[in-house]
């Protein structure tokens, strides 16, 4: 785990890197192929920078619009290939607003930021969710889409590593995904999941039976 991060001596300006379909959460860890030069730039500031953080957002689908949350990761490994691509690793630190554009630094994007709202997103411990439930439908789900999985992984990870990872893997739409980023809390983040599952999984097996 990252060192402590503490809201009082946070940056208020970080670079912030859209992309459609991606998720990162608190506490989730997200593996990145960076090759674009503006976000070699980009990687190479950060590494610089004293917080090694970036913004994690989506797009919207009217050009160049992104949500106005976004949660801010800090890189905790990284490698540089041969052909000058970088393999990093993002850890979920914190969710914060996008406050302001400003301009671009070498061809990437930068926002002044906010945490305030999310301060809760440091608090490690989780609340109760109905782990049964959970991963009664969370079969279901697979098992529509025909995904594999390995249950004794699942099954060994508690409540927070457990909603975190599959909210950020599962095939959910961008909107989905942007839900579960705002979700108040991470007892209403598994609830919404735990819907967003289900409807996979009806949707799935309606659009199935119209085939046969």
């Amino acid at each position: 785990m990252t060192d402590k991060f503490n809201i009082d001596y946070s940056p208020d300006i970080l670079p912030v890197f859209p992309l459609e379909g991606v998720l990162l959460l608190p506490n989730g860890r997200l593996p990145l192929n960076i090759f674009e030069p503006r976000y070699i730039n980009m990687i190479n500031d950060t590494l610089a920078s004293d917080s090694r953080m970036i913004v994690m957002t989506q797009p919207k689908k009217q050009l160049n619009i992104v949500y106005n949350i976004g949660c801010a990761g800090k890189i905790i490994s990284f490698e540089e290939t041969v052909d000058k691509r970088y393999l990093i690793t993002l850890e979920g630190i914190i969710r914060c607003e996008l406050k302001e554009e400003l301009s671009e630094k070498n061809g990437y994007r930068r926002m002044k930021i906010d945490f305030t709202k999310f301060s809760e997103d440091l608090n490690k411990q989780s609340e109760d969710i109905e782990r049964v439930k959970f991963v009664g439908v969370l079969k279901k789900f697979f098992k529509s889409k025909s995904i594999s999985a390995d249950w004794n992984i699942i099954n060994s990870m508690n409540d927070i590593d457990l909603v975190t990872n599959l909210a950020m893997i599962c095939p959910f739409s961008n909107e989905e995904k942007q839900a579960l980023l705002e979700a108040q809390s991470f007892k209403t983040r598994a609830n919404l999941m735990i819907t967003m599952l289900e409807m996979g999984s009806f949707e799935e097996n309606k659009f199935n039976e119209k085939r046969h």
